[in-house]
């Protein structure tokens, strides 16, 4: 499976985007690491990234720098920016991206510039042969009629964008923008067209769309609306920009007379976009495919036209363990545990295999030759079967690791904290990824083993346990949400009153985060993804000791 790994810059709130991204790495069987660069660390988004990475402002002198160095390290294949803000200093950057493998999703910077100032935008739509309302930068030389229109000269997202009914108005608000440009105001149907282009300039996908309702200039409620006049003038636009990736066009249909005049460009994804993508025109699939070699040609009425679309918010819980009060975690009901390496070692489970795999080759020194080619990071079994000359029995010894019943026993303090749990009334499970015989034996070795000589075993302790891949293969595993949202179903408790304990920042907290559950990270110095630099967040309780999470329950 291809590996991708995409930086997003400025995630806000653009979960759909992401989850469209996901969604498309999942039906094109390609390896999606997605990472959300942000300065806050409380971007909603976040939640569904797979790794997040700190950053300056913007604006600061640093960012680039910064970004980087973030993308160098973490050998990031693309940056996409999802707003104005860093548009023009990546754009003149992307050469410096490009020395170090990083594609940068961008237009070149004289067109970004272009679209920074709503003048050279309104020259450019008429170099393109299409109308534009002419704009004033000056309220005292403005002589058209009211209502007119007036917003910042580099503004984006409706931000201090108003309708001007008289002088006065038109006097106060000037005063108030500052640099600024004034539209005659016109009455029609507005539009969104979403553009994507191949890394060319070439298109890709033309979807126009009608914003029926709007919101701080997000649309709320769209219809795709195919319609060959707009589409013919986009291809014209397009033709000239020469685009690299999505763009955004937004235009206003005049009731009058039926003539488009175009309005702004936004040469970047823009909020609404994912309608476009849910619609049939999925450009997420198409930077996938695009990255991994792909060639594409323009798709002809690929959104599914007379679509109607209705948005809406979510909530994502973004406190981190600081700004969780001491009562936190006493109304939980339910806690659902990782098994490798947060309720057993998997190095003891590894060790186990090897023990098998060296008494199948005959000769039991072997078990510690595999495990110092595990330690020094290669293919263990590989290298000690190419150093025997034997590499025919590599299946076999394969079968044999993944299909023994390991020599394991359950962690210091597990016991007692899931009898702990028990006697409270809190339920317990266990989520767990891996091909399914192998965990089953897992579960069965810690099973049988009890404590102190107890009849009480691991499977009486534990009300449902779910292995991620019997539910359908290798992409039902973490971070998807589908085991937590079967067993929240089962339990009939509130997400809320949930908490997930695992050791794996990189994918056990994602979707607990997502669904409004209390996220506990077992930070264990055993584990084979033990970080002593880790410094993410993206939890509410960290233990270093099973054993720590009673007292947190008292």
């Amino acid at each position: 499976m291809k590996e991708i790994r995409i930086l997003f810059t400025g995630t806000g709130r653009r979960v759909e985007l992401l989850q469209a991204f996901h969604n498309a790495a999942l039906c094109l069987n390609i390896n999606l690491k997605i990472y959300g660069a942000d300065m806050a660390g409380t971007a909603p988004a976040l939640a569904y990234c797979d790794y997040t990475r700190k950053i300056c402002a913007m604006k600061d002198k640093d960012y680039i720098p910064e970004l980087l160095e973030i993308c160098n390290r973490d050998k990031i294949d693309m940056v996409i920016p999802t707003i104005d803000t860093d548009l023009l200093v990546l754009s003149q950057n992307a050469d410096k991206f490009k020395e170090i493998g990083t594609r940068v999703l961008i237009s070149s910077p004289d067109m970004i510039a272009l679209c920074r100032d709503k003048n050279y935008t309104s020259d450019f739509f008429e170099s393109c042969g299409l109308k534009a309302p002419r704009p004033v930068n000056d309220y005292h030389k403005y002589d058209g009629k009211y209502p007119c229109f007036i917003k910042p000269k580099d503004g984006s997202s409706s931000i201090d964008a108003y309708k001007i009914n008289t002088e006065t108005e038109l006097a106060m608000y000037a005063g108030k923008i500052g640099d600024y440009i004034i539209q005659p105001f016109i009455e029609g149907k507005e539009y969104t067209i979403d553009i994507f282009c191949d890394f060319d300039g070439n298109p890709v996908y033309i979807t126009p769309r009608e914003r029926i309702a709007v919101r701080s200039g997000e649309v709320l409620k769209t219809e795709i609306s195919l319609d060959e006049k707009i589409i013919e003038e986009a291809k014209r636009l397009v033709g000239l920009f020469k685009p690299c990736g999505p763009m955004t066009v937004q235009l206003i249909r005049q009731n009058e007379t039926g003539d488009d005049y175009y309005i702004e460009i936004n040469p970047r994804y823009g909020g609404g976009a994912p309608l476009s993508i849910k619609a049939g025109a999925d450009s997420a699939s198409a930077v996938l495919r695009l990255l991994c070699g792909e060639t594409l040609t323009y798709q002809e009425d690929a959104a599914r036209n007379g679509a109607v679309y209705s948005r809406f918010d979510q909530s994502i819980c973004v406190a981190s363990e600081s700004r969780i009060k001491g009562d936190g975690m006493l109304k939980l009901k339910g806690i659902i545990f990782d098994l490798d390496d947060t309720l057993y070692s998997e190095k003891q489970y590894v060790k186990s295999g090897y023990a098998e795999v060296a008494k199948f080759l005959g000769n039991p020194t072997y078990a510690e030759k595999l495990w110092n080619y595990f330690l020094e990071g290669k293919s263990a079994i590989d290298e000690l079967l190419n150093e025997l000359g034997r590499s025919e029995k590599k299946q076999d010894c394969l079968s044999i690791y993944r299909n023994h019943m390991p020599n394991i026993e359950l962690y210091g303090g597990a016991y007692d904290l899931l009898t702990t749990l028990k006697s409270k009334g809190i339920k317990i499970g266990i989520v767990t990824d891996g091909r399914v015989n192998g965990q089953k034996n897992k579960l069965e070795a810690l099973g049988l083993q009890g404590a102190d000589d107890s009849t009480l075993g691991l499977t009486r302790l534990v009300d449902d346990i779910i292995i991620t891949d019997e539910l359908g293969g290798e992409q039902f595993r973490k971070p998807n949400d589908i085991a937590f949202r079967i067993i929240q179903c089962r339990w009939r408790l509130p997400f809320a009153e949930l908490a997930y304990i695992g050791d794996n920042m990189t994918k056990d907290f994602q979707a607990p985060k997502q669904l409004g559950m209390k996220s506990i990270y077992f930070q264990n110095e055993d584990g084979l993804y033990y970080d002593a630099d880790c410094e993410a967040d993206e939890y509410d309780l960290k233990i270093t000791a099973l054993r720590e999470l009673s007292y947190h329950l008292k």
